[in-house]
């Protein structure tokens, strides 16, 4: 399996690529990295050193590999943080060259905006183009909760809202919706729900809540399920393989007290997770953001 990974890049600690990469090389995928920005660390230490790409670097790089005629092996796309709106249309012409090469190639989009703590921190401009632009082309989209939310344009507190919001962000274009963390008044406080949806139907897991937040989780899920989906074409598979190996990263890292993610020291959760979690039905999604009847998480 080969994956063109188009995200930032940070030296020390693992968020975008630098959670990517490892993860899914570590499944046996070759990924192809292209780096929107070359960060020492991510903005939530305070400071950081580094650049934002300038589109015309990346293009260059997409071409380079269009021209030694791999792209026609490239099974998906996976693009994240952009750094910058000129560097958006960079990006679709290369899901549109890769799929030139390889039309059952999946594009999946990471439309990295922002969270609920801090509202949208991505530059003017990228909310707009994820919203009408990346959306109608992405096989695959991966909204965290205040994504899902501000995309939709629905609020999200229980899990009727949240089949709502999917079946809304369904009729934009994607195919497949990956919720990778959502909080309603239904789950309990020592929880976090993850919730994907296909063909009409969304499936929800429920992990037991770790005691922090965690930079570069979202990052991580999103790789992890693109690589689980291509393998088994099915998004509640991809679900309870991607949400369990999560976890387990998650609950190494807090053990061992890191403030970055213990990626290579818990890398065996990666293929081998040390727990695993029921996969439910939430409830089924008809067209033009019609929802049919719910079915709630034993």
């Amino acid at each position: 399996m080969n994956i063109l990974s188009i995200q930032s890049h940070v030296s020390f600690g693992h968020v975008g690529n630098s959670a990517a990469v490892f993860a899914l090389q570590r499944l046996g995928c070759e990924v192809w990295p292209i780096h929107t920005v070359a960060f020492s660390n991510h903005p939530g230490h305070g400071r950081f050193a580094g650049r934002v790409a300038e589109p015309p670097e990346i293009e260059s790089l997409i071409g380079g590999l269009a021209t030694l005629g791999v792209l026609r092996g490239c099974d998906g796309v996976l693009s994240g943080y952009l750094g910058m709106p000129r560097t958006g249309p960079v990006v679709l012409d290369a899901i549109e060259t890769v799929r030139q090469a390889n039309p059952g190639a999946l594009y999946c989009c990471d439309p990295v905006l922002g969270d609920r703590q801090t509202g949208l921190y991505v530059r003017a401009g990228l909310p707009e183009f994820m919203r009408e632009r990346a959306l109608p082309v992405a096989d695959i989209v991966t909204p965290n909760q205040f994504e899902l939310e501000y995309l939709s344009g629905k609020s999200v507190s229980t899990r009727q809202d949240i089949v709502a919001a999917l079946a809304r962000l369904h009729d934009t274009g994607p195919r497949v919706i990956l919720v990778t963390s959502v909080m309603t008044e239904e789950t309990p406080a020592v929880a976090i729900d993850v919730v994907a949806s296909e063909r009409g139907a969304a499936h929800l897991v429920r992990t037991p809540r770790l005691g922090r937040g965690f930079n570069g989780a979202g990052d991580l899920m999103a790789a992890l399920f693109l690589f689980h989906y291509l393998r088994s074409r099915r998004a509640a598979d991809a679900l309870g393989a991607a949400a369990a190996s999560v976890f387990g990263v998650l609950r190494r890292t807090e053990e061992a007290g890191t403030g970055e993610l213990a990626l290579v020291a818990a890398q065996d959760e990666l293929v081998a997770p040390s727990a695993r979690f029921a996969v439910e039905r939430l409830g089924s999604i008809g067209p033009r953001g019609r929802h049919g009847r719910l079915s709630a998480p034993r």
